[in-house]
């Protein structure tokens, strides 16, 4: 296909994806503006500045909402990607000593480049865009510069996406951006640049700005085991809008954006996220407290009435402390009573504000890591925890958690940063197992089943039942309890470990045995022999 036409034709579809999106922005955008009004910069073409953020903060009167998008996105973030522990294994099936130590050593390097790269912070403004506009857009690349691997959170404003296949994840991402002239020569290159740009650097008119677009999508020809760029099974194609230009092709072995959703929209790609379920509510408490600031400006200044009688004038007297009003009488001017009730105002207010936190899941949520008193207040949060954010869970694991992880296992393989690979492993259809907080969370219900099976047991065994103990395999229960716990596999030996150790107590348990029977022996034998000289000389 020529350049032209390809360029064309992207130009069209991303002209298609924003009239598609078109009909979502500006619920959006008001979310955004409720809670965090600069994460709304670009929506319907309103480009938001420092200031004009900050303006539009002074208008929201109650922080709510934002405190209750800040701690859901931090109960996300600490309950499904924490820093400080490794949150997902590699598995293989049936795999061998050699095997586990391998996909066990290949988890740790990822999650320690993961996070020693900027993932933490592109992902806390990940997560916030997702909580108020119900989606996010993050770029995964290597960072050819430093080394490592480079996180970038792309602004919704910017991103149009599409999902290839009904109910698919999304494979099909536009990114509709600009650069200035010399930013553009700088990224692509002098001569992949138009005329026009040159001419611009040319005249000094480096800060002309031009819009390009970036456009990934699955190819539909990709060659199987291709190495080049244009031939593998992610295409990436640079337009410049203008000129309809193609400036760089290329392609990716995984797709490079993952994009995760909250809750889609029925009949749409996109979604939508909690803030707009309290919308409503935040837009009414706004306005009570709108409405209770000029009361309280009334109360606190006062109304008054004045008559103007010849001696006083209304129009230029000013009532302020220490003042002396002259008038004829003291009925010439009067305070009003300003008519508001802010017991009223500070009840709904309240009510108002609870809505919003339950919405907003706030008031519900306990720290995920946070100390607990009893067995049963643990297991009464895990079970929240999994009923509030368990169906989330589920869609962020398809949509972002295992995107990231494949996306850096690929860039880590290729570059060769993981060990070896057994020859054992190299056809083998690897898996993630999720040990976050949250997951494991979700398999707490198993723990507590094991643990009253086995007080169950006892209890029976106790009661003069010991057959009920044979029911339990003890083995299998200590290594489901420990899988579901997420205690790191290095801590429990292998079966023939157990195996030989269990063999070895049995050999000294019985060499034991056998040296106290022996000695035992030895000391009847002496007994013996000290009776029959007693009796032999008496």
């Amino acid at each position: 296909m020529a350049d032209d036409d390809q360029a064309g034709l992207i130009i069209r579809r991303l002209a298609g994806l924003k009239s598609e999106r078109g009909r979502h922005e500006n619920v959006w955008r008001r979310c955004f503006e409720m809670t965090y009004p600069e994460r709304s910069s670009g929506l319907n073409g309103d480009q938001v500045d420092a200031q004009s953020a900050q303006n539009r903060k002074a208008q929201i009167m109650d922080s709510t909402a934002s405190d209750s998008v800040r701690l859901l996105s931090s109960s996300i973030m600490s309950g499904m990607t924490p820093a400080n522990a490794v949150w997902f294994a590699l598995d293989a099936g049936d795999e061998s000593d050699e095997e586990r130590r391998w996909l066990d050593e290949a988890a740790k390097f990822l999650w320690e480049s993961i996070h020693a790269a900027n993932y933490d912070a592109a992902k806390f403004e990940c997560t916030v865009d997702s909580v108020c506009a119900g989606w996010f857009a993050m770029y995964i690349d290597e960072d050819r510069e430093k080394g490592g691997l480079t996180f970038e959170q792309w602004p919704i404003a910017q991103v149009f996406y599409a999902c290839s296949r009904s109910g698919s994840p999304v494979d099909t991402v536009y990114r509709a951006f600009k650069l200035t002239a010399e930013q553009a020569i700088t990224v692509y290159g002098e001569q992949a640049v138009s005329e026009k740009i040159r001419d611009c650097i040319t005249k000094g008119k480096h800060g002309e700005q031009f819009e390009f677009v970036h456009a990934i999508y699955p190819r539909r020809l990709a060659m199987s085991g291709g190495r080049l760029k244009q031939n593998l099974p992610i295409a990436s194609c640079h337009i410049e809008v203008s000129e309809k230009k193609v400036v760089r092709e290329s392609g990716y072995h995984e797709m490079p954006v993952v994009v995760a959703r909250w809750m889609t929209l029925p009949g749409s790609d996109y979604a939508v996220g909690p803030v707009s379920n309290a919308l409503p509510t935040i837009e009414s408490l706004n306005e009570l407290l709108v409405l209770e600031s000029r009361a309280l400006s009334r109360a606190v200044a006062g109304v008054y009435v004045a008559e103007d009688d010849g001696v006083l004038n209304p129009r230029t007297v000013k009532v302020k402390g220490g003042s002396v009003i002259v008038a004829n009488s003291v009925d010439s001017i009067k305070a009003l009573p300003s008519g508001a009730d802010f017991n009223v105002s500070f009840s709904k207010a309240d009510q108002m504000r609870a809505e919003i936190r339950r919405i907003m899941m706030a008031d519900q949520l306990p720290p995920v890591d946070a100390p607990t008193k009893t067995a049963t207040e643990f297991y009464a949060r895990a079970a929240l925890i999994r009923q509030l954010l368990g169906p989330l869970f589920g869609r962020f694991q398809a949509e972002d958690l295992a995107p990231t992880i494949l996306r850096v296992f690929g860039l880590a393989m290729r570059s060769g940063q993981l060990p070896p690979l057994p020859d054992s492993l190299a056809d083998a259809s690897l898996t993630i197992r999720y040990q976050s907080p949250l997951a494991r969370a979700q398999k707490l219900e198993e723990v507590s089943a094991l643990e009253r099976l086995q007080n169950n047991a006892f209890v029976m065994a106790q009661a003069g039942k010991p057959e009920a103990l044979d029911l339990i395999d003890s083995d299998a229960s200590l290594r489901l309890m420990a899988d579901s716990l997420g205690a790191p596999s290095k801590a429990l030996r292998n079966e023939k470990a157990v195996a030989m150790l269990r063999k070895s107590r049995a050999d000294q348990q019985a060499a034991e045995q056998q040296a106290a029977q022996a000695q035992q022996t030895q000391m009847m034998a002496t007994d013996a022999a000290l009776q029959r000289q007693v009796k032999a000389t008496a």
